[in-house]
């Protein structure tokens, strides 16, 4: 199982290349902006997938001269810490500056500290929780213009109900891959806020890995699953779940969270 890890490995910098080249012929366009982003300060809740609380979290979000900065960050009660900062413009279309990825302690395989810039400079920390190996990769990638990390549920909450678009993020495995990435509405869920009831727009995430990639992913077994995100559109587009894995490991949720008052 070793080699075929380290088969599917070779196939995804294979893979990565030839996006990367594609990305010099035919660069795809930014997703429109459709709704400007401003100040949010909101709790989330990051769950299991049967709905067992692992963490609770927050997302803040500012403006900051030419551009949104936002975070979102979860503290799970073994000390473990999921944070994933981006700084992006949104001049007509949204355009990632920078992005920060920090996943440490045992609910992960591996701690990840991550940085990447819109020039696509990467750097990469990493180290094993099974045997405490370190690695540290650096380069640069050649970054589309819709490159997405940490915005993919903005980009969803400025597509419209029946909107199907394509996207690029970096995935760090712990080296960075470029991969696409299809937001494509599935249909839509009640959902009922007490007496009040809304709909959400069910948008699937599917990884696009490429015919190679792809196919020898399924052959092993580790093929990415598709991701879900809700959205409610009104006069205002809201989020209210996602669901999938945010890293190469189980399937999460993340759900809004209303804070309890003590007695």
């Amino acid at each position: 199982m070793r080699l075929a890890w380290l088969a599917l490995v070779s196939l995804a910098g294979v893979t990565a290349v030839m996006a990367q080249q594609r990305a010099r012929r035919v660069e795809p366009a930014g997703i429109p902006v459709r709704f400007i982003e401003g100040s949010i300060h909101g709790f989330l809740a990051l769950r299991t997938a049967d709905g067992a609380l692992l963490a609770p979290g927050e997302l803040t979000q500012v403006v900051r001269d030419q551009w949104i900065e936002s975070r979102m960050v979860f503290h799970f009660p073994d000390s473990s810490v999921f944070e994933e900062t981006v700084a992006f413009s949104q001049r007509g279309v949204f355009e990632l500056q920078t992005y920060h990825l920090v996943q440490r302690g045992p609910a992960f395989a591996n701690d990840i500290d991550a940085t990447l810039s819109r020039s696509g400079t990467y750097v990469v920390k990493s180290r094993s929780h099974k045997d405490g190996k370190e690695q540290r990769y650096t380069g640069s990638l050649v970054l589309p213009p819709d490159i997405s990390n940490g915005m993919i549920i903005t980009i969803a909450k400025n597509l419209s109900a029946s909107d199907t678009e394509s996207v690029h993020i970096v995935a760090f495995t712990p080296r960075p891959r470029l991969i696409g990435l299809q937001l494509a509405p599935t249909g839509s869920e009640r959902l009922l806020f007490g007496q009040h009831a809304e709909t959400a727009v069910n948008f699937a995430l599917k990884p696009k890995l490429g015919f190679m990639l792809g196919l020898f992913a399924r052959l092993v077994g580790k093929r990415p699953p598709d991701s879900h995100t809700w959205i409610v559109f009104d006069v205002a587009p809201a989020f209210v779940r996602y669901e999938g894995p945010m890293y190469s490991g189980p399937v999460w949720r993340i759900d809004m969270a209303t804070p309890t008052w003590p007695r």
